[in-house]
């Protein structure tokens, strides 16, 4: 057995398990720390019986067994967990060696540690890590950035156990400074609220207004995975529906209680738009739909109070399907330009010069948004850089022209059905404002002055000059 570990690794959750497995078995030595040492007794006599682990039943023997440079990676909760761990394991190292901490942590907490351990001469890398449980042992996405120096040190490990495409092209890539990692790897779970949120908005469509069985919406999914909308949600939302409970011989899925949980990176997208000033109502629409979901007795309630069409549309089924497949990857495009504006506005804000094509191509294997368009969003970065919004890159403009009349009658229906789609309808909206010359707001500028004085300007006087009306003249 190796007494020089190449690298250590703190929590042995199974996403922290399933890494080191996935790193042993790429070659790499791992020493294994838990704060409740029973767990890596059973983990070393367990699943990694035999293999390359060394078991440290303390932060001290870690640090100890450790190759030089040391690599620590920690996956332990985000918060207060991170900011204890680091107090205590600061102290243990020496200049040069390297933190990493790979769970979902707030990017401004990654901004404060790479500051805090660079005070101590510590590199410290903030590593968004997304694929799951199967995708740590399989092969993540993985989205580094923190203290670039630290980069030459850990890019083998890191695009070793990545999810690889393009015959051996890695899911990793250094992002950039501080927290620009744990940003992207924000947005993507953002992003992912989305899209699964329109999935299940098509969904629910088809079985409400449709009255289609799981089985044939099954069959819909995996018809529609073999096209543009190919991608891993549009591929297991197919085998979900193909699924039938033993219990009670119903589709798995029909036994499910309709309320949805989130672990807050959603939320923390949201509340980066409204920081920035970025509009991304269709991934804030994806949150608050969930929220709605958690208040199953309120919504019985209102069931019995509240009026409105609960029709089925009974018309061409087969084009209502069609459309929706338009409509779905129309909207999947909207939220997709949202999470990209996000994006820019961060690099602006704190100069991180992201590349969003390098960007797009992290996500095309192991995270759960993998999808086979994300090539397009790198073509359309690639051929211009500066890009403001991707619903100005030609494939984009044009597939959503093309999809419109489609989207607009697949929300037609659901009105006249009764369904909620908040997400495909806020993407259209979203999409409508976007082109729209001129928005409402002069008027919201007028009771804004009206009520506060806040001025406004002028269309018929240069940018940055304000003005104020005596509002109250028209009662004298």
């Amino acid at each position: 057995m190796n007494n020089h570990a190449d690298i250590g690794l703190i929590g042995l959750g199974v996403m922290g398990e399933n890494l080191m497995l996935n790193m042993e078995r790429n070659g790499f030595t791992v020493a294994c720390y838990n704060r409740t040492t029973e767990k890596v007794d059973e983990f070393i006599n367990g699943r990694g019986k035999n293999l390359n682990f060394i078991a440290c039943h303390s932060l001290v023997k870690l640090a100890v067994c450790l190759k030089k440079p040391r690599r620590i990676m920690m996956m332990v909760k985000a918060g207060k967990p991170v900011d204890e761990l680091m107090t205590t394991l600061i102290p243990l190292l020496e200049p040069g060696d390297i933190l990493i901490d790979g769970g979902n942590s707030h990017y401004h907490d990654t901004i404060r540690r790479c500051k805090e351990a660079a005070e101590r001469e510590i590199l410290f890398v903030g590593a968004g890590v997304s694929g799951g449980e199967e995708g740590a042992l399989a092969g993540p996405s993985i989205m580094p950035g923190g203290d670039a120096a630290a980069w030459p040190a850990i890019r083998e490990i890191f695009q070793s156990i990545a999810a690889s495409v393009d015959s051996g092209i890695p899911c990793c890539e250094w992002v950039g400074p501080d927290g620009s990692g744990h940003f992207v790897k924000m947005v993507h779970n953002g992003i992912e609220y989305g899209d699964m949120q329109l999935i299940c908005e098509a969904y629910h469509l088809m079985a409400k207004g449709l009255g289609m069985t799981s089985a044939e919406m099954s069959s819909v999914f995996r018809a529609w995975n073999t096209g543009d909308l190919d991608s891993y949600l549009i591929e297991i939302t197919a085998d979900i529906l193909a699924k039938t409970d033993k219990e009670t011989g119903k589709p798995t899925v029909d036994i499910i209680l309709d309320t949805a949980g989130q672990k807050g990176t959603g939320k923390w997208t949201s509340q980066a738009g409204l920081d920035l000033g970025v509009a991304i109502p269709q991934i804030a629409e994806a949150v608050f739909a969930r929220s709605l979901s958690a208040i199953k007795e309120e919504r019985l309630h209102a069931r019995q109070i509240l009026k409105g069409p609960s029709g089925r549309y009974n018309r061409n089924r087969q084009a209502l399907i069609d459309n929706i497949a338009k409509a779905l990857y129309a909207a999947k495009i909207c939220s997709y330009a949202q999470g990209f504006q996000l994006l820019r506005a961060a690099s602006q804000e704190h100069d991180w010069k992201l590349n969003f094509g390098q960007i797009a191509l992290l996500w095309r294997g192991g995270c759960i948004i993998r999808a086979r368009f994300l090539d397009r969003i790198n073509d359309a970065f690639l051929a211009e850089p500066s890009l403001a919004n991707l619903l100005l890159a030609p494939y984009f403009t044009q597939v959503v022209a093309e999809a419109q009349q489609s989207w607009r009658e697949v929300l037609k229906v659901a009105i006249d059905c009764g369904i909620p789609m908040p997400a495909m309808s806020s993407a259209l909206s979203y999409y409508d404002s976007y082109r729209c010359e001129r928005l409402p707001a002069n008027l919201l500028q007028a009771q804004r002055d009206y009520f506060g004085a806040h001025t406004y300007e002028r269309l018929d006087r240069p940018r940055g000059q304000f003005f104020h009306t005596n509002w109250n003249e028209l009662k004298e």
